[in-house]
């Protein structure tokens, strides 16, 4: 059954963790994906799930030459098993560039909007998800736990199988574990 936050946001990251390790133990999922700049969200999981793949955001995502997770979180979340994978998004790769410089709206971008329409959190997840299986760091074909969220947490949980990029339309959401009833505050 899909739990619905009444507010998108930060607020619900710890219920997300649990609601998510649940269905991951309910599932025999041994893989969340989660998303996560600072470590925040990606400390509610440490331990608790066989497989933790931490993706953030790429190095000069918010200025350039920034990465917004520390070389000490880095180190910590690695020490404690999660794998981290840092590089560019997959729906803000080079079209974004075209988008800001000419106009426009490309594949990506629709994309992406099209999955707002659900919330924030279910874009990042199924962007993370087929980010974490590009980079080798999830199995192909296998049901995974993602989760995404508004910026600065979690409000959002699917399982889903991913396809990669190139195949991005073959990936399978199978449930909505929890999500923000309105997709924007």
């Amino acid at each position: 059954m899909t739990v619905y936050f009444d507010k998108p946001g930060r607020q619900n990251t710890g219920e997300v963790a649990r609601l998510a390790l649940e269905r991951a133990k309910d599932l025999g999922i041994d893989y969340i994906v989660v998303a996560s700049n600072t470590g925040y969200t990606a400390r509610h999981f440490l331990g608790k799930i066989p497989h933790l793949v931490c993706v953030t955001h790429h190095v000069g995502f918010k200025e350039p030459g920034f990465d917004e997770m520390g070389r000490e979180t880095r180190e910590e979340l690695k020490r404690s098993g999660a794998e981290i994978l840092t590089t560019t998004h997959l729906f803000g790769n080079v079209e974004r560039a075209v988008t800001n410089k000419f106009g426009g709206l490309y594949p990506g971008g629709i994309i992406s909007n099209t999955l707002r329409m659900f919330s924030q959190g279910t874009k990042v997840a199924v962007e993370i998800a087929v980010m974490a299986l590009d980079a080798g760091l999830i199995p192909y074909g296998k049901p995974v736990i993602a989760v995404g969220g508004s910026g600065g947490g979690a409000d959002t949980a699917l399982v889903l199988v991913p396809s990669h990029a190139k195949t991005i339309f073959d990936t399978e959401i199978l449930e909505v574990i929890c999500k923000p009833r309105r997709p924007k505050e």
